[in-house]
């Protein structure tokens, strides 16, 4: 059985084109796990709204907690962690992330930011050693067979070798991060035009969801 972990990073509740000023990406992230659905009816899935309740942001406790030995850890340490704990269990159980993530100001949402400063951790996610030979960084979640998917929106267009380009840190923010820790198979769908709300950003949502059908069907059909 599959195991998707579903993540929406937007601020805004509800979706576009059903609920008012609801969220393009959102949109898309449910319409990936309902297509996936349709082809593993069985699937489980796993659901994580930062967007509305966005993870604690990492402390100076919670340095100082993740990088003391478990076995050394006070109580407190263990409480500091607990948050970020649950957030890798669920990424550990997952087969499949797909995030619905809108790009804020050029990057990712700071319930985002979060979301990946508390699953990236020493010990749980990726290894270090610094008497190790070469490179003291090594990733933990390599050769799961991890994948993942990100489904984002913008509010202006060219972004991907037009006037905007180089000023898109949303995708490669969060994969960068992923790849650090060893999920290295990774997908993206954009909606773009979204402050001119015109015609462009129609047919972009319906582009949009057209390659988020056949990318579903691609990945159920690939993971069978």
């Amino acid at each position: 059985m599959t195991t998707l972990l579903h993540l929406d990073a937007s601020a805004r509740p509800g979706l576009s084109g059903q609920d008012a000023y609801g969220s393009h990406t959102r949109r898309l992230s449910a319409r990936f796990v309902a297509q996936w659905r349709q082809h593993q009816p069985d699937a489980r899935v796993i659901y994580r709204d930062v967007g509305q309740h966005p993870p604690t942001p990492v402390s100076g406790q919670w340095i100082h907690a993740a990088f003391t030995p478990e076995a050394q850890r006070e109580d407190w340490m263990h409480e500091a962690l607990r948050e970020s704990d649950a957030l890798i269990d669920e990424l550990l159980a997952a087969d499949v992330i797909v995030a619905g993530v809108p790009m804020y100001n050029f990057g990712p949402p700071a319930q985002c930011k979060a979301w990946v400063d508390n699953i990236v951790r020493v010990g749980r996610t990726f290894g270090f050693d610094r008497s190790r030979a070469g490179d003291p960084y090594w990733p933990l979640l390599a050769g799961l067979g991890k994948r993942a998917v990100v489904l984002t929106s913008r509010g202006d267009y060219g972004y991907d070798g037009g006037k905007m380009q180089g000023k898109n840190h949303v995708e490669a923010s969060l994969f960068t991060a992923l790849s650090y820790l060893g999920i290295t198979e990774h997908h993206s769908i954009v909606v773009e035009y979204d402050e001119y709300a015109d015609e462009r950003l129609a047919q972009s949502l319906r582009d949009a969801e057209v390659a988020v059908d056949a990318l579903a069907a691609r990945l159920t059909a690939a993971m069978a």
